[in-house]
């Protein structure tokens, strides 16, 4: 049993109409009836007769409802206390974080210091998965996440910037100095890549540029660690990998180069390198003005790493 079917329970029984309900939570009636007969199945009863003309509670429903609104009630005084346990530390802004942010991640907290002083920061670096749903269940504020995927119900995705994809590979490699790298020029070297099910947008990504470069990519060994794939390319393995170019910016120097992609001919605007979009994603009801100081620090931090496209 999840606290929101309780509140969607409910909101029917308050409206005796899923379509209000769902106006009144903001979210698809279809969503609102799923969660309510998984409520039911699980409880083993029918909570609400349903016709084409009406909608009202069962005996079982109208006994639950006592029960359920005591239960939400309990989970407004848990949130009222922990408020003013955290009023009393001053504000706080909870943000998940993904892997390699490197410098915009800096800037994005410089900015916020700039902003909001008296505001305290807390990072948590999670899956993809458990990053979106702790934004689901309000248990953070926001979360960035790279790639185009599906949002939890409730859930919406602000775009921020574009993150530029650099090759990585050793500073001896004869590509190492250059100002951009064909992809097609890479074709006989293994790439070290993380598991599709581990980064689905980078990996379709990669792999879909070196198909649309004209080869299949080699596979490199099993894939370990972002630093133990940098120390083997460092100390002379045949290869390539890919990484943030705001990531790479804090590891520049030493045995492993650092090259920007050309992409084939048409495959995307002149001039432009190998990117994935970034969005912050947040809940669609979190109050504008907590989340309009992150969304400004986005908005510079963008701009000012250069290739970020500032959105937010």
């Amino acid at each position: 049993m999840e606290l929101r079917q309780l509140r969607y329970f409910t909101a029917v029984a308050e409206e005796l109409h899923f379509g209000r309900a769902a106006e009144r939570l903001t979210i698809v009636q279809s969503a609102v009836s799923q969660q309510i007969r998984r409520l039911e199945r699980e409880l083993g009863v029918e909570l609400f007769d349903r016709s084409p003309r009406r909608v009202r509670l069962t005996d079982a429903g109208a006994a639950f409802l006592p029960a359920a609104r005591e239960v939400l009630a309990a989970e407004q005084r848990a949130l009222a206390a922990i408020g003013e346990f955290t009023a009393a530390r001053g504000p706080v802004l909870r943000i998940g974080t993904s892997t390699g942010m490197g410098e915009r991640l800096e800037r994005v907290l410089e900015e916020l210091e700039r902003q909001t002083a008296d505001t305290r920061v807390e990072l948590l670096s999670a899956p993809r998965a458990d990053r979106l749903r702790k934004v689901a269940d309000r248990e953070l504020d926001a979360a960035f996440v790279r790639g185009e995927v599906e949002a939890p119900e409730g859930v919406r995705q602000i775009p921020v910037w574009q993150d530029e994809l650099l090759v990585a590979l050793s500073a001896r490699h004869p590509l190492a100095g250059a100002s951009s790298v064909d992809l097609a020029r890479l074709s006989g070297l293994p790439l070290y890549l993380t598991a599709r099910r581990n980064n689905p947008p980078l990996v379709d990504l990669v792999v879909g540029a070196c198909r649309d470069a004209g080869f299949e990519p080699v596979p490199g060994p099993p894939h370990s660690s972002l630093q133990d794939t940098l120390a083997a390319l460092g100390a002379g393995s045949p290869g390539w990998t890919v990484l943030y170019a705001a990531h790479a910016c804090q590891l520049r120097g030493g045995r492993v180069a650092f090259v920007p992609v050309r992409p084939p001919d048409g495959a995307q605007a002149p001039g432009s390198h190998l990117s994935l979009p970034t969005t912050l994603a947040v809940h669609g009801a979190a109050a504008p003005e907590r989340l309009r100081p992150l969304l400004e620090a986005c908005r510079a931090a963008g701009r000012e790493t250069g290739n970020g496209e500032g959105t937010a």
